[in-house]
């Protein structure tokens, strides 16, 4: 039973309860119209006449016979292919994260328990690179992939991803790192570990919310670029963003905007499941790089 002095007034706890129900709103708010709309047709969901239209859907009804319709979804996935941008998608942030986590680990930990003085510097540039503009990076990289005949395909924009998202990785994890203490290794070394067993074994699994959390973010980078993707990729190989962009074009034609609503909630219902899944290692990850041990 609770303390009746840790309670909160009874005041506050409405104040606050109330507070927070009103931002769930309006930040669900957004994607929930979005989503009811893409089951529109556009006379209704960009209506200029009543807005209750995109509710209601009368001009879906009178053209398709029914208040719903999944025309937005056929003509994204199907006539437009949508569903190759999918894949793509796929490819390039699987290939992003592991590689990013791999290279980020390995050497996070090498500069975790560096005693040297260069470890700092290293940590300096990789900030600074990482700050950069992503057009100025890849556009250091287009002559020579033109030069190769490698521009165009997915592994060239891994490469960029990685190199982009690389610093990143090595900040979080180094931090994450450092919060664990260097007695954990050395006593799985005086156990009889070598340094990568010990790194493996005794290190990995006590910051393994750091590396979720890590990987996050690396997929997060990798799942919503468009600036890389788009100058890196032809537009019959490209990622989702970019396509969903080629729906925008400047030349509008009928139907096309509700692909891009329907393309652009079946890009967010996966990051929603995605977060959902991984909630607590994403709150244990991010707790734990603040405080060293």
């Amino acid at each position: 039973m609770s303390n009746p002095s840790q309670r909160k007034p009874l005041p506050l706890a409405v104040l606050s309860t109330g507070f927070v129900i009103f931002w769930l709103i309006v930040a669900a708010f957004p994607f929930l119209w979005t989503m009811w709309g893409s089951f529109k047709v556009e006379g209704d969901f960009f209506s200029r006449v009543n807005w209750v239209n995109a509710i209601t859907g009368p001009i879906t009804e009178r053209q398709t016979g029914s208040p719903f319709t999944d025309a937005g979804y056929e003509g994204a996935w199907i006539a437009q292919e949508f569903w190759r941008a999918v894949v793509n998608t796929a490819i390039v942030t699987v290939s992003v994260v592991v590689i990013s986590l791999t290279l980020g680990t390995l050497g996070g930990y090498a500069l975790a328990r560096s005693g040297f003085k260069y470890t700092f510097w290293l940590l300096m540039a990789a900030l600074v690179f990482r700050a950069m503009p992503h057009v100025t990076l890849v556009s250091g990289y287009l002559l020579p992939f033109f030069e190769l005949n490698i521009w165009g395909f997915l592994p060239t924009t891994i490469i960029v991803l990685v190199a982009i998202n690389q610093p990143f990785t090595l900040w979080m994890l180094h931090s994450f790192f450092l919060s664990i203490p260097k007695d954990l290794d050395e006593s799985a070394m005086v156990d009889g570990c070598t340094r990568f067993q010990a790194f493996r074994l005794a290190v990995i699994p006590v910051m393994w919310p750091g590396v979720v959390t890590t990987g996050l973010f690396s997929f997060l980078l990798a799942y919503n670029d468009f600036t890389v993707t788009s100058m890196l990729l032809t537009q019959e190989n490209t990622t989702m963003i970019p396509k969903i962009n080629s729906f925008l074009g400047s030349t509008q034609e009928e139907g096309k905007v509700m692909y891009a609503v329907a393309a652009v909630v079946s890009v967010i219902v996966p990051l929603f499941a995605l977060i959902l899944f991984f909630q607590r290692q994403i709150v244990s990850g991010l707790t734990a790089g603040a405080v060293k041990g």
